[in-house]
């Protein structure tokens, strides 16, 4: 069957039918076309022409436009746009008219450089000019960085090496430094939370050398469609853009389907397992040699859904169908193996975390599967756009689990496809890395009382620098005097900068992968199984201090999931509202301590629990920023629950609130967390927190507090619309969890929340 021929059967077969929650179809979109602007190099416009495209986009046309006379751009167009050329097309322009002048690229991995490398040669070889272009990252060989540094006119790089291997060795830049006249940053809405804090004082430094040597580069960023693209590029930057987002770019039809699996425990709430429904409906497509892509939440769903096709189809691999895995851990080998054999066809699947999310050239797949929300709308968004050729149907199947978040959407599917995608969150004025990154900038040049004038927060932080000696201060000028290189000691992707590389002993201690300091506890813990390319290993050894962990190769039935136990301390309070009754709202510093306590093991397909067994492990404490509700000490007796009773209802008010606020902010749900203390230490009343599992925090607390209405609002309608007599994982979590009476307990501190709020 063909694509077209499985879409009409899926309509009509009750075993996927009767659990369609919504089926969305986007008609096929006509190109909308514009001439080249008048001024860019004619040998560019008839080498593009001789390519095929002898008429730009309007949104390319619009770009070029606005890059050519001087203005900072930020592009907004879907995926597969042809934003490539919105950058590719002025810089080109540039370097032709003036050999001397510089470009630098900046792609959020290391994959997507590579892409543009390539693309770029070949243009350049069409054109037949001299344009010397790059790429400098991790990969590049000593030999040939000394050639970059000083003939590279077109550099692709990476922030983190930006960070790290650029800015601190920039006497050794000095010819791009001067020469700098355009910045290139691809997928500007990656640039969020954490890695976009990071990314926006990297570009602080950058731009402070660029000074320093003379130049004012001008910027091209491009988005994926989100709610605030000219303000988060605007925050990164530091300046304002022009916005484009006159998409002219033609489709073909789409169909987006939510599909939510059938209930086996009505009582408990639960659905059939979305990572089985996953690997039926891909094995579906995958044995009529349809190129298909699955994205799963996190590496342990990519793995288990790999080996559960990798079962299934056994034996069709040697008719021609091969699935592979993809996602952070693997070595860079083997993911451009991958990008490879799925642009030639030569892979016909790919089970993928969101590292594919990306632009990618992975070539335009016929399906896309999501197993569970992804996080945020933009995500969602780009996943299935990795599905869709510019004529010819495709398909993208969201597959609900029964998380509040999912079951929510599957209800409210308005919420995906009427209501405008999630705004971008970054706080670069973050205490912990703003200050990384003024110790890197203070290594760079020296820090001059002309440089931050009046800006009292960075005088302090460049105070207490010099009074732990990381700085020595001379007048007003702060001078780097520590002997450590203090870029190596930032990590932009994360909080820390430790990651635990992963050595196979089956295999002389082969390096298979890599896992970060806050996860190495869930995943690599002792007798934990690791799993990689649907190849199951057991961890025999964690060594802590020396940031390694030791696997054997094993054949097992099941893999491993880990618990943590979670404590949290208030550490100050930023804003704070009372409400009538004494009831109050907050939002500041805290403190949180997890330790991984125990881990179980689940059966491969029935999802069972077939063992488990106690840890020791060390505790991490983490600074962050958190939002929290405090009641009246005798709320109990107003809404008339028990001790338990309340005791229940609060951890099940825990449990919705921290399900549906990743929706309020542009966040993973793995990104925010939620308790609850009957007596918290800090306020002494009943109290539910929210806090970013992210050190520092970056200011997803502050939004929940200036949205919390609207919040208690969606966790109300949850609660009251699931069909769960006493309370599921659906809504405010088990009656074993939360007791019989956990639901209506839950309903009517909600409903107290917001009345107070009202009046």
């Amino acid at each position: 069957m063909n694509l077209e021929q499985i879409i009409d059967f899926l309509r009509s077969d009750r075993s996927v039918g009767d659990n369609i929650a919504h089926w969305q179809t986007y008609p096929a979109r006509e190109p909308r076309f514009a001439d080249y602007p008048h001024e860019l190099d004619q040998r560019l416009v008839k080498t593009f022409q001789s390519r095929g495209i002898r008429r730009l986009y309007t949104h390319q046309q619009e770009a070029i436009g606005a890059a050519l006379k001087g203005e900072d751009v930020v592009v907004v167009t879907p995926t597969a746009s042809g934003k490539t050329l919105c950058y590719n097309l002025p810089v080109l322009h540039e370097v032709m008219q003036n050999p001397s002048s510089r470009a630098l690229y900046l792609f959020p991995t290391k994959a997507l450089s590579q892409d543009q490398l390539a693309e770029l040669h070949e243009t350049v070889e069409e054109l037949d000019v001299d344009i010397k272009t790059y790429t400098f990252d991790g990969d590049t060989p000593q030999t040939a960085r000394r050639l970059i540094r000083s003939a590279g006119q077109i550099v692709v790089t990476n922030p983190d090496m930006l960070h790290a291997g650029i800015l601190p060795h920039h006497t050794k830049w000095i010819k791009l430094f001067e020469n700098l006249r355009y910045v290139v940053i691809d997928e500007i809405h990656q640039y969020r939370g954490v890695f976009g804090s990071h990314l926006a004082n990297v570009v602080k430094r950058l731009m402070r050398i660029c000074r320093f040597y003379g130049s004012d580069p001008k910027f091209i960023c491009c988005s994926a469609t989100i709610a605030n693209p000219d303000d988060l590029a605007s925050r990164i930057i530091d300046r304002k853009l022009t916005l484009v987002n006159n998409n002219g770019a033609p489709a073909g039809e789409k169909h987006f389907v939510l599909y939510n699996p059938p209930v086996v425990n009505r009582q408990l709430g639960i659905r059939k397992s979305s990572i089985n429904e996953a690997a039926r409906l891909a094995a579906m497509f995958l044995r009529e040699k349809i190129q298909t892509i699955v994205f799963a939440h996190f590496r342990l769903q990519v793995e288990v859904v790999l080996t559960y096709l990798q079962r299934e189809l056994k034996g069709s691999f040697g008719q021609g169908i091969q699935i592979e895995g993809y996602r952070g851990g693997y070595l860079p080998n083997e993911r451009r193996r991958i990008e490879r054999g799925l642009r030639s066809g030569g892979i016909t699947g790919v089970v993928s975390t969101n590292a594919l999310e990306l632009g990618i050239d992975i070539g335009s797949l016929d399906v896309s599967i999501i197993v569970g929300y992804p996080g945020s709308i933009a995500s969602l968004l780009q996943q299935a756009g990795r599905a869709g050729r510019r004529s010819g149907v495709s398909l993208t199947v969201m597959i609900a689990n029964s998380t509040a978040i999912n079951q929510f959407l599957c209800a409210e599917p308005h919420y995906i496809f009427e209501r405008t995608p999630e705004a971008g969150i970054i706080d670069p004025q973050n205490l912990i890395i703003r200050t990384n990154h003024l110790k890197c900038a203070s290594f760079e040049l020296p820090y001059t009382r002309e440089e931050y004038g009046d800006d009292l927060s960075t005088a302090r932080i460049l105070e207490y620098l010099a009074d732990q000696t990381v700085l020595r201060q001379s007048g007003e000028r702060f001078h780097w005097s520590s002997d450590i290189y203090p870029a190596e000691q930032v990590s932009l992707r994360s909080a820390s900068p430790d990651n635990f590389v992963i050595l196979n002993e089956s295999k002389n201690y082969e390096v298979i992968g890599e896992v970060d300091y806050f996860s190495a506890p869930i995943f690599l813990h002792p007798e934990a199984i690791y799993l990689h390319g649907a190849d199951q290993y057991q961890v025999t050894t964690l060594d802590w201090d020396g940031k390694k962990a030791y696997v054997k190769e094993v054949d097992t039935d099941y893999y491993t999931d880990a618990e943590t136990k979670t404590d949290l301390k208030v550490l100050g309070v930023d804003e704070e509202t009372e409400q009538i009754d004494g009831a109050r709202l907050h939002h500041g510093e805290v403190s949180v301590t997890c330790v991984t306590v125990l881990f179980k093991k689940i059966k491969f397909h029935t999802h069972e629990n077939v063992g488990s067994g106690q840890l020791k492990m060390p505790e991490l404490e983490m600074h962050t920023t958190g939002f929290w509700y405090s009641f009246p000490g005798d709320i109990a007796i107003k809404l008339g629950l028990t001790g338990d009773e309340f005791g229940g209802a609060l951890r099940g008010l825990a449990n919705i609130l921290g399900k549906i606020a990743p929706l309020w902010v542009m966040c993973d749900s793995r990104d925010l967390r939620s308790i609850s203390q009957v007596r918290a230490p800090f306020t002494e009343r009943p109290t539910v927190y929210v806090y970013e599992n992210i050190p520092g925090g970056v200011g997803m607390a502050a939004k929940l507090y200036a949205e919390s209405d609207k919040l208690f609002e969606a966790c109300r309608e949850q609660v009251e619309k699931c069909a769960c007599v006493s309370g599921c994982p659906v809504c405010v979590g088990p009656p074993m969890e939360v007791g019989d009476r956990g639901k209506e307990g839950v309903v009517r501190l909600l409903e107290y929340m917001l009345a107070v709020a009202r009046v």
